[in-house]
């Protein structure tokens, strides 16, 4: 009776019933097949930012400063602005810190990273590079806003 469980083939014994019944044996790679990395290829991982091309940041030319509102809990005025990259497309990106001089035609730049509470915002404009000035006054975190390192006097 033992005798019909086994056979070339290893399986799980949870799954011996259900082997018995199968007429083609399983392939599994050899040692020298998986060091060499053959095998089904890896699913490429999605991007979050695909407008991009895979770029870490894009320039572009502001087109438009938007007022947002955020989604259902939350209740503010979220600056954003639509941009047209460099490589021709156009998004919208949202513009961190307190006040901004973005206005039409300023060059700035463009990174991934989607903001939470606003639709189809999916990018976040960097503060201090392009003609996109630092954050005044900012003493905490200020290598996210691009704001000087405020003198001792």
């Amino acid at each position: 009776m033992l005798s019909r469980f086994m056979s070339n083939t290893w399986c799980a014994p949870w799954r011996q019933a259900q082997r018995l019944f199968c007429s083609t044996t399983t392939m599994q790679a050899t040692l020298n097949q998986i060091k060499r990395g053959s095998g089904p290829p890896r699913r490429k991982k999605l991007t979050t930012a695909p407008q991009l091309d895979q770029c870490p940041q894009r320039k572009g030319v502001v087109l438009r400063v938007m007022v947002l509102k955020p989604k259902k809990p939350n209740s503010a005025q979220r600056k954003a602005c639509r941009v047209r990259l460099t490589n021709g497309n156009v998004v919208s990106a949202y513009i961190p810190g307190e006040g901004h001089d973005a206005q039409e035609h300023s060059i700035v730049y463009v990174r991934g990273g989607r903001c939470q509470d606003l639709p189809g915002v999916k990018y976040h404009v960097i503060r201090g590079v392009g003609d996109l000035s630092g954050v005044v006054n900012r003493i905490s975190s200020r290598s996210k806003y691009g704001a000087k390192k405020p003198s001792k006097s």
